[in-house]
C-alpha cells in the first residue's frame, strides 16, 4: 500500500515524499482512513512505530481542507499533549516537515525555560500546538491560551504522563477541551488508569494496537549478558571501545545512575553525555543535538528522556540495567531497528535483575540470546579488584592496635608498681 491509497492530500503526500517516506506503517495503514473518516482514536502503540505521522498527517489533511483560503488571524485548531520536552519538540519538528506545504503554523511549548518566546508565538497565531502538561496548564491558566475553536486533540505517550505524576493536570486540561472535537489517544499500555482516562476523552472510537513483541522479534538483534554488578562499567567500556565508530544508546534505570555512568566513561576517555530529568533544557537540547549530528557518539539516557530520540542508523542500545517493567524493554530497544532498519539491543542482567529477564522473555514469547563469556565474567570490585587482591580487612590490624594498647596497659601498671615500692624502701 502507499500513502496515497490512503487519501492523504497532494500537499501532505508531497512533503512525505520529501521525507523519504514511501510506504506507510501498520499503524499508519490501521489509524490513517479512521481519522480521515473524523472518527476518534484509541491507539495502542510503542514510540518508534510511526505514530507522529499516523495522526499528523490527516490532522494535516483535515485542517488543509477546512482552511479553503481562509484569512485573518490563525485560530489554535489542533493540540498535542506529550510528557517530555524532547518529543514535544520532535513531534514539532514532524509536523513542520509534513506541513511544510500546506501553509499551516505549529508551534512548541514546555516548561524549564522563560516564557516570553512561547507566548509570542501564540500571541503571532499558530494553527497547532504541541505542549508538555504542566507549561500548556500554566499558559491557559494565564489567558494565553483558548480552545474556543479547537478541533483535534492528541494525547501522545499517555501512560508516561501518569507515570510523571501529570494525571491531575491531564484531567484540568480535559476539562476545558470543547465537546464538539476530534480526540486521538496513544498509549503504550493499557492499565486500569489509561482505560478510565481514556473514556474520558474518547467518544465513538476505533482502536487499534502494534503489538510490540512484533517488532521486537523481527527488526532488532538482541543478546544478554551476565555480569556481577560491579563489573558492568568495564563491560561498558570493553563494548563501546570494540565499536569505536557507532552511535551508542545506554539506558540506565535511575538520573544518579546514568551520571554515574557518564563520569565512569569519560574517566576512561570515551566521551558521553547524560540526558535526563534534572538536566537543563539547554543541556539536554545541547546532548541530544551533538547525538543526533555525531558529534557525541554515546548518550546515557533514562527511559521518560529517551522517549524523545530518534535517530536514524542507531547502531546500538545497551541496556546497563534491566527495566522492571517488561513493556519497556521493548520500548527501549525499538529506538534501534527504526522502521525498515534493522539494530542491535544488548542487555546487562546480574542476579538482581534475572526475574526482569524471565519477564521480559515471557512478554516477548522468546528468549534473549545468551551472549558468550566475557572477559569480566569473575567478581570484581569498581577498582578492579578480584577477592584475593583486595586490601585486608581493618580488624587485623584494630586487633594488633588493641594487643599493643594492652601491652603498654601492662607496661605503665608495672612502672607504677616500681615506683611504690622505690617510695617505701627510701
Amino acid at each position: 500500500m502507499t500513502f496515497k491509497e490512503l487519501g492523504l492530500a497532494d500537499p501532505i503526500l508531497k512533503a512525505l515524499e520529501a521525507e523519504g517516506y514511501e510506504n506507510p506503517t501498520p499503524i499508519q495503514i490501521q489509524a490513517i482512513p479512521i481519522l480521515l473518516k473524523g472518527k476518534d482514536l484509541l491507539g495502542v502503540a510503542q514510540t518508534g512505530t510511526g505514530k507522529t505521522a499516523a495522526f499528523g498527517a490527516p490532522i494535516l489533511h483535515h485542517m488543509y481542507n477546512l482552511q479553503n483560503g481562509q484569512k485573518g488571524k490563525r485560530r489554535l485548531k489542533a493540540l498535542v499533549v506529550t510528557p517530555t520536552r524532547e518529543l514535544a519538540i520532535q513531534i514539532g519538528e514532524s509536523f513542520t516537515a509534513y506541513g511544510k506545504f500546506t501553509g499551516l503554523r505549529n508551534t512548541v511549548i514546555f516548561g524549564g525555560v522563560k516564557q516570553g518566546k512561547q507566548v509570542s508565538a501564540l500571541r503571532n497565531g499558530v494553527d497547532i500546538l504541541i505542549a508538555t502538561p504542566g507549561r500548556l496548564l500554566d499558559l491557559m491558566n494565564q489567558g494565553y491560551i483558548s480552545f474556543r475553536y479547537l478541533e483535534f486533540v492528541v494525547l501522545d505517550e499517555a501512560d508516561q504522563m501518569l507515570d510523571m505524576g501529570f494525571i491531575h493536570d491531564i484531567k484540568k486540561i480535559i476539562a476545558k477541551l470543547p465537546p464538539k472535537r476530534q480526540s486521538l489517544f496513544f498509549s503504550a499500555t493499557m492499565p486500569k488508569d489509561i482505560v478510565a482516562l481514556s473514556r474520558k476523552i474518547l467518544g465513538d472510537f476505533e482502536k487499534v494496537t502494534i503489538r510490540p513483541e512484533q517488532a521486537t522479534a523481527e527488526k532488532v538483534e538482541q543478546g544478554v549478558y551476565f555480569v556481577n554488578k560491579p563489573n558492568k562499567p568495564g563491560l561498558l567500556v570493553h563494548l563501546l571501545k570494540e565499536r569505536p565508530d557507532d552511535s551508542v544508546l545506554v539506558f540506565s534505570r535511575t538520573k544518579h545512575g546514568a551520571d554515574k555512568i557518564v563520569r565512569k566513561l569519560n574517566q576512561r576517555d570515551i566521551k558521553a553525555a547524560a540526558i535526563h530529568g534534572n538536566k537543563s533544557q539547554p543541556q539536554r537540547q545541547r546532548a541530544l543535538g551533538n547525538f543526533k549530528e555525531g558529534k557525541l557518539k554515546v548518550l546515557v539516557a533514562t527511559d521518560i528522556a529517551a522517549r524523545g530520540i530518534d535517530v536514524e542508523e542507531l547502531s546500538l542500545v545497551i541496556n546497563y540495567d534491566l527495566p522492571n517493567v517488561s513493556e519497556t524493554y521493548v520500548h527501549r530497544i525499538g529506538r534501534t531497528g527504526r522502521a525498515s532498519a534493522s539494530g542491535i539491543a544488548l542487555s546487562f542482567c546480574d542476579s538482581e535483575e534475572r526475574p526482569y529477564l524471565r519477564d521480559i522473555e515471557k512478554l516477548i514469547k522468546q528468549e534473549v540470546p545468551r551472549m558468550p563469556e566475557h572477559p569480566f565474567v569473575e567478581e570484581t570490585d569498581e577498582m578492579g579488584n578480584k577477592p584475593e587482591q583486595r586490601p585486608r580487612q581493618p580488624q587485623h590490624r584494630n586487633h594488633n592496635t588493641n594487643r599493643n594498647s594492652n601491652n603498654n596497659r601492662g607496661q605503665n601498671q608495672n612502672k607504677k608498681r616500681n615506683r611504690n615500692r622505690n617510695r617505701k624502701r627510701f
